[in-house]
């Protein structure tokens, strides 16, 4: 029969190999990563990025994209994947300066912009564009500025749009009908609220060959 100094080692051995799995998962875990479903607060006004079915009556015409205070609201769901014509691994970190594009998970557009000025405040406007399958073009892209080697889900971030070198930001203004109180969400130069931190959402890792999902909080 094993003393008691013995087991009580074994026990020791067990329990931190344990502890340095739970740590290793958790450093995974940290990160935004490719295929994570989020939502995207603007950390200034702290309202989440949103779109929904409704054009902009001037500019483009195309879909519009806002930003609501309503934490609830599936229409502020981002699918995060790579770039226009490139592929990410489901479950990777997202690099910092790496370009990826957002899409709209209910209509199924990608966030966008280009040289049309907003509705409101007459900076430049930022839409969601894209076929059924989310195909659209170079508009579609954005580069993750942030600090250390991958977007960290803790951390607030900048979106800059690579055609135009314009950050993703909110002017503070707020629409009217049919999007009463949501405020406009626009393109800008890398001052004022353009500061964004991803907040609930659905997200993917995959530490070796295997997928796995990993609930953030609610969404």
């Amino acid at each position: 029969m094993r003393n008691l100094k013995g087991l009580f080692e074994d026990y020791l051995s067990i329990f931190f190999t344990f502890q340095l799995l739970i740590s290793f998962g958790d450093a995974r875990q940290q990160f935004v990563t490719c295929g994570s479903v989020i939502k995207l607060m603007n950390t200034d006004y702290k309202v989440r990025l949103h779109s929904h079915d409704v054009k902009y009556g001037t500019g483009s015409g195309q879909q519009s994209v806002t930003a609501t205070e309503v934490q609830e609201d599936i229409n502020s769901h981002w699918l995060v994947k790579a770039a226009t014509g490139k592929i990410c691994l489901r479950g990777d970190p997202i690099a910092c300066n790496t370009n990826i594009r957002l899409e709209h998970v209910e209509t199924k557009k990608n966030l966008h912009s280009h040289l049309f000025s907003s509705p409101l405040s007459g900076n430049q406007e930022i839409s969601a564009y894209g076929d059924e399958q989310a195909e659209g073009d170079s508009g579609d892209n954005w580069t993750i500025i942030c600090s250390g080697d991958a977007w960290n889900r803790d951390d607030s971030v900048m979106l800059k749009h690579v055609d135009t070198q314009m950050y993703l930001a909110v002017s503070g203004r707020t629409f009217g009908r049919p999007i009463n109180g949501q405020m406009e969400v626009v393109g800008t130069k890398s001052t004022g609220a353009v500061h964004w931190q991803s907040m609930e959402g659905v997200y993917l890792h995959a530490p070796d060959i295997k997928h796995k999902i990993h609930a953030h909080t609610e969404l």
